[in-house]
Parts: C-alpha cells; structure tokens; sequence
C-alpha cells in the first residue's frame, strides 16, 4: 500500500470516528488527498458529500476548489455571494450565515435551492442562481470562514488552506521592518481577523494543506503595449462595433518604512481597488523583453483594514492613480483600452498567454505606433522627476565577495528530498503563521561578473575569443526553486545580452525527467529564441546499443561545428534524429536572429566540461519525476522491512548520473530544485476515455483538424516490476508495480497513479526515459517481472485531442483510448464517435489478469508461452545494464560526505524510531508485571 493510501486510510478513519488529523499536505498532496477522500466517502454515504475549503485570502483555498471542481464536476459555493452589505470583505457579521446554512439543508435534503449573486461594482446583491440537488452528488463551500462554527455540523470534509501570498505577504512585511513588533502583533495589524476569527476555525480542519506557491512565470501574461490616438472619420473602431467591458480602478504603490527615496519599486506593494474589493501584489512582478511585457499571475483579495495596516506600519502611499479600462476578448487574448488619468492618455494593450500568438495578433492588427515597455507607474515617476530603477534590477560588475568566492570554489550538491507530510511536532511554530525573517530569501537575487578564471588542462570543443571571456557570470551559490529559477535565468540572459551581445548560447542539463526540456521551453516561450536537443546529435551505432545515456553516443564533433556556425555567422543546420528509427534523417536551417540573440541547448550531458565550457550560461535542473522514481524504490523497500538510504538507490538505479552527470551540476551558473510532483499535481492532469467498442478510420478522422493531423505507429511492450513482500490485498494492482515501457528500443518509465471518476481516468502526462542500466538497477535492487504486455498502437493527434487504438497481443478486440487536457472536448469527441456508455476505466494489467486463465500463468500478468520470451528479456536488459555499469564505473568512486551524512542520519532516525518502539512496549510490559504483582499481592 502506498504512502498515499494510507493517508487516505487514515484520512476516512478520521472522517467516520472523528479523531483527529495532525498531518500538514503540500498543495499537491492536499489536492491529490481530498479528492481521493470524497470519491471513499461519495461511495458510503448516502446523499450530497459536502466540503468545506477555508483560509484566509490569497492563500490558494479557490483555486483548489476549482481544481477539485474540475476533475469531480461538483457544485462549488462561494462564501463571497453571501454578504449583506458593503463592509470589509473580511468582517465577519457581513456574512449572511442564515441564508448559507439553509441553502445547504436544502441541498442535502435533496431539495433544489437558490444561491444569491453579489455584484461587486454595484456593491449590492444582484439576483440568485438556482442550484439543482440532483446536478452534483458534491458540494464545496469556498471562503475564508468555510470552517466557522456555524457550518461544520453541515461539512463531511473539512479543509483548511494556509500559505501562498498570504504567508509572502506576512513575510515580506516582516522582513521590512525588522524585529520592532511580535508576529501576533504584525498578524493583527495587517490581518486583524485573522487570529480571533479565523486561525481558530482552521484547526477544526481533517486536511491541512500548506501551499507554497506565490508566483510563477510558467503561465505568464504577456502584453504589448502603444500609446492610444481616438480614430478619424477614415479608421475602423479598434473594437470593430462589438461593445467592450468596462471596469475602474484605483490603483496605488506603497514604499516599505526603512526604504530610501529612491525608487526601488520591486521593493513596493502594490494596492489595486475595483468597488469594493482590494487586490494586492508583492513589488513590480516583471520581465521586459524586447517589446514584451511579461508578468506573472500574482495578485490576491485583501480587505481593506490590510491597506490600513500597512500605513499604520509605516508604509507611505508613494503613487495612487485611476485607470479606466475598456476591453474585449479575441480569441484568447484581451485587447484593452486604459486611460490613466495621472498621465492624461490613453494606451491600447493587447494581453495572452502565449508570446508568439500576441506578436502574430499585433502583426495582423497592423499596429505601426512604438511600443511601451514602461509600466505606468516608470511613466508617472519620470513625471515626477523621481529617481527610477530599472526593472529588473541593473547587474553589477563588482568583485565577487570573498565568502562567495569560496562558495564559487566549493560548490554544494543539489539533491531534492521527498514531499513528506509534516507532522505537527516538527513545526517551530503553529502550521497555521508565516515562516519567519531568517527564512525568508531575498525578493530577487542579483548576479555578477567576474574576472575569468586561469585555463583549464584539456581543450574545448570552441576557443572563445578574448572579448568575450573579458565577462563572465559569477555562479549563484544557492539553489532556487523552478520558479524563482526561471526568473533568474531570464535575467542572467538579459544581463548576457547588455553585457556581452549576442549571440548567448544557453546550456540546461540535468538528468532524465528532471524538467530540464520543459524549463528550456518555458524560458524560449519568455526570450522568443529556438531550442535545441542534444538528443538530435545521437550517432545511430550507439543508440542500437542501448547506450542513450552514455556520453559517448553524442556527436561532438558536429555539435562543435554547430556551435562554431552559431558564434560566427548566427546560422547553421542542426540534424534531426528520428528516435524510432534510431538513425539521422536530414537537418534543418537555424538561424539565431540579432532581435533574439539567444540559442539554448538541453540535454543530459549539456554541461559535461568538454560542451559547457563553449556555453554563455549553464543551468543544472534535478528533481522532478527523476527523484520521484527514487523516492519510490525507498518507500517500496521501507514496506518490505529493507531501508535504503537516497545515496544507495541512487548509485544502483542511475550510476552514469552520479558519477558522469551530477559533478558537472554543481559549477553550473544556476542551479534549480524542481518540487513537482508528477503523481499529484492537477497541473498535469490529462483526462482519457477509453472503450473497446468498434470505430471505423474514417470516424476518427472526421473529429480531428485535418490541417493538423499527424498519424504514426508505436510497437511496445510493458513491464511491470514489483518487489516481492510488498502486502497486497490478494490481487495484483497498478499501483503496486513500476511500469516500463520497451518503444522502438527505449526504455521509459510510465508514471500512472490516476483517479477515476466517471467514465474518466484522470493520470499525469508525465513519461520519461532511463536508460537500460536503470531498469537493470532496479532487477537489482529485487525488483522481479510480474506482469507482461505486448500491444501496438495507432496514433492520430491534431494537437488538441489524441485517439489512440491499442492492439493488445491476445485481445480479440481493440481498445481505443481518447486523451486530452480538456475534459469538455474529450468527453465530445467520445460523444461524436458514438461511445458513450462503452467506456471503461480498468487498466491494461486489470483486463489482462481478468481474461488470464489461473492455471496458465507461472507469473501474475503472464501466459506461459510469454515467460520463455520475458526470461529472454530480462536476461538480456541485465547484461546489457551490466555492460553500461561496468564500463561507466571500472573503479567505484569514493563516496561523497553529503551522501555518508545523510546515509548516517537515516540510520540514526530508524534507530530512534525503533528506540521509541522499544520503550513504549518494555512500559507496558513492566506496567503489566507492577500490575500483576500487585494483584498477586492483594489476593493474598
């Protein structure tokens, strides 16, 4: 059973006892949690699950209940339709109580009921909205006083949400004006209902989720921005007649009490009023790139007694404007007109999610004026003659400090540790406040160059000119998170640019699943600039061998050759690897353009020495599904009684990324921790149908963008490796099992935890590939064969939805699966072919055991005419892994100290935990003997 269902076990146990729970959930887990937790309870009870979500504001509790909402489809309730006035959002008597309550009686009454509607611009309740009883067998109460005591007899579930921008916030503000009052007393000032009103609520919670999130760049927005001239009797509206949305706000900056009169407004907060409701963001969030404006989603509601306490603090309202904003949706972009009446103009935005999709509008539009980078705020400060900052912050030149320098010199490891839950006795303070100043990291890093070091012995692949060694990157002596990561790494980018020129040749390496190939495209999707594999430069004789991960399966020479191209004339022809067929089918024109300048290669090896040393920038990205594995081979051997610390398993499952990979990571320029998790993040939920009734080609042709369509043909087999000992309860399941996948000769480990609800398997779109020496680790490490499938596939995918028809060997009929990150459009093309009331949610392994007779399988999953070809197989994956270790590591390594260290302090903790065993059992052994004893006495 995995640490996940015994959460949940004890999470249901809590729910029908009504113990409590003292475990403290990531986001990801709390998600992954509770959503686990109503399908249990939606199967026992009889009637509407409900739930509650509370927290105070900003800290993700609404986002969470749109997350569950979306995969349950369930009715949510938000707290904020309830009020009966105009006071602060915060205060507790504005909160219709009454009419909350009754709207939930009825509800699990089963009797439908109606909902009111606030409307915050008209500052007054506008109407209700109908709530069926029979729409949803789940309803979620969304609010920051979800768990008062008014409505806990009415919640099966109750969950509290703490973190997020409420806690950067408390952070932020703390690290401003130091130690000059309590935490309480800082609480109270800019939160004063927190302590009294809402805290006290929270610990009634059974799922407690700490969320860390803040901000991230990964869905940023990006925006363009002109100055705006009123059309002539001969222009078109820029609306073209379709009438705009039209809202006002006022808008303020607020400089910390120790700040100096310079203007340093990524140290401001910034204060934006719509009617009654108050939104507050940390700093000028942003990143100027050529004409882009790119900023984050890091705005949250505050109540106004927040804007009064940070003036009581100290805080002085540096700059306070009105913008009026009209606007309209084109497709998925906004275009806006916005009158700043500071500055007496009016300026035309155009916003979206994607870079490319913003340019190509603008482009289409035909808009010639110049484009503003400045926000409003730079506008009015030049106004104003107020000394201004650039954003983001200028990067100095300065020598490096003598601390960093030794920092520089001895680089620590970056090695991710397991998402555990929190107990309760471990926090230093109530899980409910913020970390403290001394935990609090500086709001934005600032890099450095340095002289360059003396020449290394050995040559690079290219000689660098003098000019350009004249400046290089000091690297940052900390690790950071994938988000503050990003940041970082535009930033050095841009530092790149202004200092150096193009072209900057960016390196991000990492091992395999550590996110390194999404963070490269995350930071071209921000620059504009291409992405290059150094998968592409594979040479076709070591990729027949098995040998992805082996360093010398790269082209060096033509990778040299690239770069030389790239450096001198800012073109050249990369080669394209087809990975099925394993061999090199042509190249393709690249060209880094003067407007972008920057080129990035990912790879594995990206900054092995004999490449990195070409590179302008290097990037080191560990975690990720990559530590995800590790973390399961550990949690599998602790329930088999077997503790392997991280170091073992590591030099077992991935010994080219000890000893090959992981030393060049630690002198990379920028090294990132990527937390995600791929089992239960929602962000990366793909939702599949899957039927086995029949579906002609042409029917799935008809449902796919024919412009778009691509098609292709996969051959495979699925392993699945489980170690023996593992308690089960009698039947053999997924979630019990390491699943690997043998596709055209790679080997990739399939990450499948999924929920299931309705006719939808939920399940993360994360795959990644290892290396045939990992799969032999794991036969290593005890992992045997248990279960064998054989299938082919027929891919059609127009971008949007992927049909895929599996042929399973020994399955008389096929199964087509439809997959997509959009439910509503899977669930229509499912409808359009007809399949509704086919689908099945069972997995391969389960339909393979069920059609296995008993008396032919020697294994769980396996005919016996199938264990001679899987004996083959396993026998060859270990010769071959045995091959690739041996000659990647013919002498051992000596052991790192991190690693003896942290395999030293998991002996001690086991230790202690047996020490605890034991004194709690000799207690009630000797209490049981004085008890005895003093029977014996009495009696006589």
């Amino acid at each position: 059973m995995s640490l996940l269902r015994e959460l949940m076990s004890f999470s249901f146990c809590f729910f029908w006892c009504g113990e409590c729970v003292l475990m403290v959930q990531s986001f990801d887990h709390g998600y992954y949690l509770l959503v686990k937790s109503i399908q249990e309870l939606r199967e026992k009870k009889q009637g509407i699950v409900t739930v509650g979500i509370g927290g105070p504001s900003g800290s993700g509790k609404t986002s969470l209940a749109e997350k569950v909402a979306s995969v349950i489809g369930c009715t949510v309730i938000s707290m904020e339709n309830y009020r009966d006035g105009v006071d602060d959002g915060n205060e507790l008597d504005s909160i219709d109580f009454d009419a909350l309550v009754q709207n939930l009686e009825d509800l699990t009454k089963r009797k439908d009921t109606w909902i009111p509607l606030f409307d915050y611009q008209q500052k007054r309740r506008v109407g209700s909205q109908a709530i069926k009883s029979t729409s949803s067998g789940v309803v979620i109460v969304d609010g920051t006083y979800a768990l008062h005591a008014r409505l806990r007899s009415l919640l099966d579930i109750r969950v509290a949400v703490v973190g997020g921008v409420h806690f950067s916030l408390l952070s932020k503000v703390r690290y401003d004006i130091g130690d000059s009052c309590s935490l309480d007393s800082l609480i109270d000032s800019i939160f004063p209902f927190f302590r009294n009103h809402i805290e006290p609520d929270l610990h009634h919670a059974q799922i407690r989720i700490n969320n860390s999130f803040v901000s991230s760049f990964r869905e940023a927005i990006y925006k363009l921005k002109c100055r705006y001239e009123p059309p002539d009797e001969h222009s078109t509206d820029v609306f073209q007649g379709t009438e705009p949305q039209r809202d006002n706000f006022i808008e303020m900056y607020l400089r910390p009490p120790s700040a100096s009169e310079e203007a340093r407004i990524n140290d401001w907060i910034k204060v934006r009023q719509s009617g009654i409701r108050y939104y507050l963001s940390l700093g000028d969030q942003r990143i100027v790139d050529k004409n882009f404006i790119i900023r984050p989603k890091a705005e949250f509601e505050v109540g106004r007694t927040t804007l009064g306490g940070l003036l009581r603090l100290g805080y002085i309202v540096v700059v306070s404007y009105k913008r009026a904003s009209a606007s309209i949706s084109i497709g998925n972009l906004s275009l806006s007109l916005e009158t700043i009446d500071t500055l007496g103009e009016t300026f035309m935005v155009l916003r979206g999610m994607d870079r490319k999709t913003v340019g190509a509008e603008a482009l289409r539009m035909g808009i010639t004026r110049p484009w503003i980078t400045k926000s409003y705020l730079e506008m009015i400060l030049e106004t104003q003659a107020v000394p201004r900052l650039n954003t983001p912050p200028p990067i100095f030149s300065a020598p490096v400090p003598s601390d960093q320098e030794r920092q520089i010199a001895a680089p620590r490891p970056i090695r991710t540790t397991p998402n555990l839950v929190i107990r309760l006795e471990d926090l230093s303070q109530p899980w409910t406040r913020s970390p403290t100043k001394s935990k609090m990291e500086p709001v934005i890093a600032t890099w450095q160059f340095i002289s360059p070091e003396p020449p290394h012995t050995g040559t690079s692949i290219i000689d660098s000119s003098s000019s350009r060694d004249a400046m290089k990157l000091a690297p940052m002596p900390d690790s950071y998170d994938l988000d503050r990561g990003l940041l970082l790494a535009v930033q050095a980018i841009q530092a790149l640019l202004e200092n150096r020129g193009p072209p900057i040749i960016v390196g991000i390496g990492g091992p395999s699943g550590s996110g390194k190939t999404s963070m490269a495209h995350k930071m071209a999707n921000i620059v504009g600039c291409e992405v290059v594999s150094l998968e592409s430069y594979f040479k076709a004789e070591q990729v027949k061998d098995f040998k992805y991960d082996d360093f010398s399966s790269l082209d060096l020479s033509l990778l040299s050759k690239n770069i030389d191209d790239i450096r001198r004339d800012h073109r050249t022809k990369v080669p394209i690897f087809d990975l099925e067929t394993g061999a090199r089918r042509g190249f393709k024109e690249l060209q880094v353009s003067e407007d972008c300048g920057v080129i990035i290669f990912e790879g594995v090896y990206a900054l092995h020495p004999e490449i990195c040393r070409s590179l302008d920038l290097w990037i080191a990205v560990v975690g990720g599904v990559h530590s995800h594995l590790i973390s399961r081979v550990q949690r599998d051997k602790s329930r088999v009684g077997c503790f392997m610390s991280q170091n073992e398993i590591m030099m077992t499952v991935f010994p080219m990324f000890q000893q090959y990979i992981e030393p060049h990571l630690v002198h990379a320029h920028l090294k990132i921790r990527n937390d995600f998790d791929p089992v239960l993040s929602p962000e990366s939920s793909l939702f599949v149908l899957k039927s086995n009734k029949q579906v002609a080609y042409q029917d799935i042709l008809k449902i796919l963008d024919s412009a778009k369509l691509c098609s292709s043909v996969q051959n495979f087999i699925d392993l699945y490796l489980r170690l023996p000992g593992i308690p089960t309860n009698g039947q053999l399941a997924d979630s019990d099992c390491i699943r690997v996948r043998i596709c055209e000769g790679r080997f990739a480990l399939l990450i499948r935890e999924p929920i299931r609800e309705g006719n939808f398997i939920i399940q993360p779109k994360v795959d990644f590939d290892i290396s045939i020496s990992t799969v032999a680790g794991l036969l290593n490490l005890g992992y045997q064969a248990v279960a064998y499938i054989e299938a082919s596939a027929f891919i059609y995918q127009d971008g949007k939805i992927l049909i895929e028809v599996d042929h399973l060997q020994d399955t008389a009929t096929p199964y087509l699966q439809i997959k997509g990150v959009n439910k509503e459009a899977v669930a229509a093309a499912g409808s359009t072919l007809k399949l509704d009331g086919s689908y099945t949610t069972k997995s391969y392994l389960q339909i393979v055991l069920e059609r296995l007779p008993a008396t032919e399988g020697s294994f769980n999953g396996i005919h016996s005419q199938q264990a001679a070809r899987l004996h083959e197989l396993i026998e060859f994956v270990q010769s071959q892994g045995c091959c690739s270790a041996s000659e990647s590591s013919p002498t051992r390594e000596v052991v790192p100290m991190e690693s003896i260290i942290e395999d030293m302090q998991s002996r001690i903790k086991r230790l202690e935990r047996w020490q605890a065993i034991n004194t709690v059992l000799w207690t009630f052994l000797m209490s049981a003997l004085v008890g005895y004893s003093l029977y014996q006495r009495k009696r006589q």
